[in-house]
């Protein structure tokens, strides 16, 4: 690739990777909102788990979003995301304002269905944001770029469960306990979705340029034999389960987390979720180096295998240590997501953006996975001596978890570590040597 096209690819870059900052703060401000919707709406592990089902469940929508895109372009596609993301947030905080002497499942519900619609712009923006990574630059360097893209949303994930301690976690009794309320959500997401829709109005007026993944290939030297469909590969429809499983094992862990505080007589989750997905940013920025160095099969399998390891060792550590030991496999998880992205990414040319959107399709796994996690952690706990408290206000029915009903739950991510491991050596394989 000349030096002339390199620089043209520079400012492009920047403002995707800036998109991902802010889909990653948004994805892990959602996620870390469980602990305190459950404390505020009197929830059980399954119903707190619903955040997650709201939230991811919109990527359903991703194979559509991807066809509109092929329509009005990346660069329509990402202000109607940042313009939808913005929306959502502005319905968030007036919606939750208007229902406030309601009943807490009334707002509950509100929270939940302007999440959805928040999720379905950054749907669209992850849509955007993948591809623009894969194909500005040589395609030899898309996981190095995809990586390093990760690695600032890494950024942001760390920085958002302190939006949350801080911004949100603010009401306290007199003994220092965080007493949380549905009042406390919509100030912060009202300045979220203002700023937003200002990037969003930026946007407008900058000029992107158009980018043609065919020719992309061709200009790099890269033959690729293009089959009449993208329903023709294998290997993007088992990256998509890989991502969806993947889900499993990146959200699994924060969503757990505030069970596994619970079951030690802690409190405080949110807070401990910033060394989780702040060992996510620091194995990403890792990752970006040391990827121009080993090849991405190998590494992959290495981070699957070691997460598991962290995971393991928690389930039989005691106290604080095995606390670690989950928050320990943040470092190895981070490079998962690009990498199986990039093998579910292989060899399809202008099949680029159709693929695009059935992989991010796999992101449901975590609004399926997560409150099968929670009902796990409801049911065995009930059946291991967890007790049904009632809280006298609202007189909703609550479920104390146990230890080996979050032990149970939290054995459910080796399914999705197994699954990972298989895609990374075979199923990334299938039918990427197989003709027209």
């Amino acid at each position: 690739m000349s030096q002339k096209q390199t620089q043209s690819y520079l400012f492009p870059l920047i403002i995707v990777f800036i998109v991902c900052f802010l889909i990653g703060f948004i994805t892990t401000m959602n996620n870390s909102m469980i602990e305190l919707c459950s404390k505020a709406f009197k929830l059980t592990a399954q119903q707190g788990q619903y955040v997650n089902t709201a939230f991811y469940g919109a990527y359903i929508l991703a194979i559509p979003f991807s066809l509109l895109m092929s329509k009005i372009g990346y660069k329509g596609t990402l202000i109607l995301g940042l313009a939808v993301a913005g929306i959502g947030f502005i319905i968030n905080s007036l919606g939750i304002n208007g229902v406030l002497d309601q009943d807490v499942s009334t707002i509950y519900a509100v929270f939940l269905g302007s999440m959805c619609v928040v999720a379905m712009g950054v749907v669209m923006l992850q849509n955007v944001a993948n591809p623009y990574v894969m194909v500005l630059g040589s395609p030899e360097k898309g996981a190095f770029r995809m990586t390093l893209s990760q690695a600032l949303n890494s950024v942001a994930t760390t920085v958002a469960p302190l939006f949350i301690t801080y911004m949100i976690f603010t009401n306290k009794d007199p003994e220092g306990n965080v007493i949380a309320t549905g009042a406390d959500i919509p100030g912060p997401f009202l300045g979220l979705g203002i700023f937003t829709l200002i990037i969003c109005g930026i946007l407008v007026f900058l000029k992107l340029p158009k980018i043609d993944e065919g020719k992309q290939s061709e200009e790099a030297g890269e033959k690729i034999v293009e089959k009449s469909s993208v329903f023709k590969y294998p290997h993007v429809w088992l990256g998509a389960l890989g991502i969806f499983m993947y889900m499993g094992v990146e959200i699994g862990v924060p969503s757990m987390l505030p069970y596994k505080f619970k079951v030690l007589g802690l409190d405080g989750a949110t807070t401990f979720l910033t060394f989780y997905w702040g060992g996510m940013m620091v194995g990403r920025f890792i990752g970006a180096g040391i990827l121009t160095k080993f090849e991405p099969r190998v590494l992959l399998s290495s981070c699957i295998t070691l997460g598991a390891i962290c995971i393991g060792a928690s389930l039989v550590l005691p106290g604080m240590i095995s606390v670690w030991c989950m928050l320990a496999a943040g470092l190895f998880h981070s490079v998962m997501w690009p990498l199986v992205f990039n093998l579910g990414l292989q060899k399809l040319g202008r099949h680029t953006k159709a693929a695009s959107g059935i992989i991010n399709t796999g992101v449901i796994g975590a609004a399926i996975l997560m409150p099968i996690m929670g009902a796990v952690v409801d049911n065995i706990s009930l059946s291991t001596g967890g007790t049904i408290v009632t809280d006298p206000d609202t007189l909703k029915e609550v479920v104390t978890p146990t230890s080996t009903g979050v032990t149970i739950a939290i054995s459910l991510m080796f399914v999705y570590y197994v699954y990972l491991l298989w895609f990374c050596w075979k199923g990334s394989k299938i039918g990427l040597n197989e003709k027209k």
